[in-house]
């Protein structure tokens, strides 16, 4: 895979490490809905302006329109709603600790998936290595019984596993052009959000400058923005080398946290993310592989 794919991969990884931390700032005066009905509105409209300013052509099948609707309300809405919801119970860094999985349950979702990409015995025992990993991770959360960081955990789990079917969803619009991809998606999560936030949550009442722009901010960058260059990358490189991105946000999420926020790790969560992240490079192969082309030629 050329170099710049890697650089772009890496890219998004730190962006996206960010959006724990913005989704936490402006989670103290915006409730869940009207924070992701917010950011799809304002991911929507970036992603369409696009679309507009480089003219590209888009779907407009009504079959095909509402498979990218479907695919905006499925995943994207889902998460949308779900991260902050999770990051009352457990903290930003734990949060994206646990992301680190997208990867591994990408790879388990694809092996099953009609025409997706099938698992190696190496990767399969990744697989195995990274939920392992998982299990000490959220130890400590069990530890304190079954309460609300136990909930978070497990709500955590659900949205890499919904994400992780996104991924394998997009791999079927791989003609399509990217931006009008994330364009329909991000109006189908408008779609699915907007309506109930307005209905059960009313406009919200913002009163501190630094929540509007970590909002503006979550909504183009780690959603506007990354989400149209996934749809451009796993086309190209496919969706277990994409969802390597996953590598870089937890250590920038936790870094934030611990920097920003104050918050804690845990010791044993440190143990788990570095068994979690030798799954990871189990799954990847080349650093096996090179250190099996060593001891070939000290043989």
């Amino acid at each position: 895979m050329p170099i710049r794919y890697w650089f772009i991969i890496v890219l998004v990884g730190v962006i996206f490490g960010s959006s724990f931390l913005l989704i936490e700032i402006a989670g103290r005066e915006l409730p869940p809905l009207t924070m992701a009905a917010g950011r799809a509105v304002i991911a929507a409209s970036a992603s369409w302006i696009v679309v507009v300013a480089a003219r590209v052509k888009v779907p407009t099948e009504p079959l095909l329109m509402a498979q990218l609707l479907g695919l905006g309300v499925l995943s994207y809405a889902f998460s949308f709603v779900m991260m902050p919801i999770i990051q009352g119970y457990i903290s930003t860094g734990l949060v994206a600790m646990i992301n680190l999985l997208l990867p591994i349950m990408t790879l388990v979702v694809s092996h099953f998936w009609p025409g997706g990409e099938r698992a190696t015995r190496l990767k399969a025992l990744g697989a195995v290595i990274g939920f392992s990993g998982a299990a000490i991770l959220a130890l400590p959360s069990f530890a304190n019984g079954t309460g609300g960081q136990t909930i978070g955990v497990a709500l955590c789990l659900l949205s890499t596993f919904v994400f992780a079917l996104a991924f394998n969803i997009t791999r079927g619009f791989g003609r399509i052009p990217p931006q009008a991809i994330a364009a329909y998606a991000m109006t189908g999560a408008m779609l699915a959000t907007l309506p109930p936030a307005l209905l059960m949550e009313g406009l919200p009442n913002i009163q501190n400058p630094e929540t509007w722009w970590s909002w503006l901010a979550l909504g183009l960058f780690p959603t506007a923005f990354t989400f149209q260059v996934m749809y451009w990358m796993i086309p190209r490189v496919g969706v277990v080398n994409f969802s390597v991105n996953a590598y870089i946000g937890p250590i920038v999420a936790t870094v934030l946290g611990v920097w920003i926020l104050g918050e804690v790790v845990h010791p044993l969560q440190l143990v788990g993310i570095i068994v979690v992240m030798a799954g990871l490079l189990v799954i990847d192969g080349r650093l096996l592989n090179r250190f099996r082309q060593g001891q070939t030629k000290a043989v």
